[in-house]
């Protein structure tokens, strides 16, 4: 399974998760095995959300082959984009560390977003 959170740096799992989808200027993907056990991370620039605008950015995330995503917001375009993909879109909004979201996330304890969680703006 291949997660991708959005974070304010290039860190990986030491970084801080980035408030907003569509805003963050990183992206730490990590890939676990079939019984969700770690297996590798890496730090990848996000698409610029000022130039390529929010299908850009989404277009991006969706070339990285992400099963599912954990993010603090995101507004109802992408949400449904992914969601119709088929990436499973998952919200946190009191984990501030990616490593630490990852761990709630495995251990079950983060939930699916709904549309009713998305932003709107």
């Amino acid at each position: 399974m291949r997660v991708v959170v959005p974070c304010e740096t290039d860190e990986g799992l030491g970084s801080v998760r980035s408030g907003h989808f569509g805003h963050a200027p990183w992206l730490t993907v990590v890939d676990f095995d079939d019984q969700m056990g770690y297996v590798s991370s890496k730090a990848v620039k996000n698409a610029d959300h000022d130039s390529a605008g929010c299908g850009g950015v989404i277009d991006h995330v969706m070339g990285l082959d992400a099963d599912a995503i954990i993010t603090a917001g995101m507004g109802m375009p992408p949400f449904m984009r992914f969601t119709e993909a088929g990436i499973a879109v998952y919200v946190d909004r009191v984990t501030p560390g990616v490593k630490d979201v990852l761990l709630k996330f495995v251990a079950g304890d983060v939930v699916r977003m709904s549309a009713d969680d998305t932003c709107r703006h």
